[in-house]
C-alpha cells in the first residue's frame, strides 16, 4: 500500500555548496539519498514530494561539514499481511517461483501451489494446471496476497531489499 509520510531526516553538507542555491543543493542531495531506499518501519521511499523546512544549519567541528534538519514529505511503499499485489513472475523453478512486485521480492513455495499444477522443466520452466487453463511462467503475472493463507497464488514470504 502507498503511503503520504512526513520524514525528517539531518543533511551534511560540505562548505562548497554554500552560496545562492544552498537550498537547491540540500534538496538535491535529500532526493539523491533517501529516493529508492528502504527503511523496515515506513518501507520503500518513492518519491520526495515536498520539503516543508530546512532547520539552521550546525558546523560540524573539524570537518567544516553542516548539518541540517529538514523535514520533508514523501510517498512510501509498505506490502502488509493480506494485502492483494500485482506482481510479474521473475523465475520459475521446482522449488516455488519468484514474482517481484514493484521493489518486493516475493517467493511462493510449491508447497503453497495447488496440487492440481506440475512444475514442467526445459526451454520455459513453469507450472501447469492439468488442464492447461493455468501457468506460472516467467513475466506472467499471478494474483496474490502476502503471507494469507495457503491457497492458489498465495504469497508464502514477502522480502523487502534495498534498492542500493
Amino acid at each position: 500500500m502507498f503511503f503520504h509520510i512526513t520524514l525528517e531526516r539531518n543533511m551534511q553538507l560540505q562548505p562548497r555548496h554554500f552560496g545562492p542555491h544552498l537550498r537547491d543543493k540540500l534538496v538535491a542531495k535529500l532526493m539523491k539519498d533517501v529516493e529508492g531506499t528502504c527503511s523496515g518501519r515506513h518501507g520503500f521511499v518513492v518519491a520526495i514530494t515536498n520539503v516543508e523546512d530546512i532547520g539552521k544549519g550546525l558546523i560540524r567541528e573539524g570537518t567544516g561539514f553542516v548539518t541540517f534538519p529538514v523535514k520533508y514529505q514523501c510517498v512510501v511503499f509498505r506490502p502488509f499481511k493480506g494485502e492483494i499485489l500485482e506482481a510479474v513472475v521473475t523465475m520459475v523453478n521446482k522449488m516455488g517461483f519468484f514474482a517481484e512486485a514493484g521493489p518486493v521480492q516475493i517467493f511462493v513455495s510449491n508447497h503453497l501451489i495447488p496440487d492440481d499444477m506440475e512444475f514442467q522443466s526445459g526451454d520455459m520452466p513453469n507450472y501447469t494446471t492439468s488442464d492447461g487453463s493455468a501457468v506460472f511462467i516467467k513475466d506472467s503475472a499471478p494474483n496474490g496476497t502476502s503471507r494469507g493463507t495457503p491457497g492458489w497464488g498465495t504469497i508464502s514470504y514477502v522480502g523487502m531489499r534495498p534498492s542500493r
